[in-house]
């Protein structure tokens, strides 16, 4: 069955389908040899398709994999650094049949719930900010906030001209504090409490949506039921509580 350009694209080059489209509209995308800047052209098997004149393998779109992971520390998420000697992806044995990437990131230093998909849609809309998919995570800092700092975390702090802050915060006692976030900056949580005079110890990502790590053991993985694929990308409609 035909598929378009824009999900195929998506697919085999690692991009989500923003950045695929964007690509194709930029000309960088050819079909038997010709330039397509049409996302929604429909691709048949028997088409050759290159990506910055490289030839794709066009993947198997008719099987469609939805993995949760508990990230253990020291693993990297992309699959692309070929001088990672633990990477994320290698704890999904046995391998897939199919090219999975992460629903964003988490660092090397950091643990938790890492969702690995083939629908570029699914990723797409469980990371971009618009679609209100908070993420909750428990943190270990080296330092206790202070009311003051809580209420600065909420109202955001700027760092290297991004804005960094928190939807809620809430002390778990021993300087732990759960954060709940809808946006992934880079590295946001560490450089949020660095600022702050904070310094993070520990993070481990608890939630992503409706999707939780609950029992599942560091490094295991799971294949996640379509109800949960459905309930992962329902927007969280309740307002920010700031608790602290």
């Amino acid at each position: 069955m035909a598929e378009t350009l824009g999900k195929l694209i998506s697919q085999a080059a690692f991009l989500s389908r923003r950045a695929a489209v964007t690509a194709i509209k930029s000309g960088r995308v050819r079909i038997n040899g010709k330039v397509c800047m049409n996302p929604a052209e429909r691709i048949e098997s028997s088409m050759k398709i290159a990506f910055d004149r490289r030839v794709l393998e066009i993947p198997d779109l008719s099987e469609m994999w939805y993995v949760m992971l508990n990230k253990p520390t020291g693993y990297v998420c992309t699959a692309s650094d070929p001088h990672a000697p633990l990477k994320a992806l290698d704890l999904i044995v046995p391998a897939p049949p199919v090219r999975l990437f992460s629903a964003g990131r988490l660092d090397k230093e950091s643990s938790g719930l890492i969702i690995f998909s083939n629908d570029g849609d699914f990723v797409d809309k469980l990371t971009h900010p618009r679609f209100r998919i908070v993420k909750r995570y428990v943190v270990r800092l080296a330092a206790e906030l202070t009311a003051e700092d809580q209420k600065q975390m909420l109202r955001g702090i700027k760092d290297d001209g991004d804005l960094l802050k928190v939807l809620s915060v809430r002390s778990l006692g021993g300087f732990r504090y759960e954060l709940t976030l809808n946006e992934g900056k880079k590295r946001e949580i560490r450089r949020l409490t660095a600022a702050l005079g904070a310094p993070t110890l520990e993070l481990n990502r608890i939630s992503v949506g409706a999707l939780e790590l609950k029992n599942l053991p560091v490094g295991e993985w799971r294949k996640l039921t379509p109800e949960e694929v459905k309930a992962a990308l329902t927007p969280d409609e309740t307002p920010g509580s700031g608790t602290y």
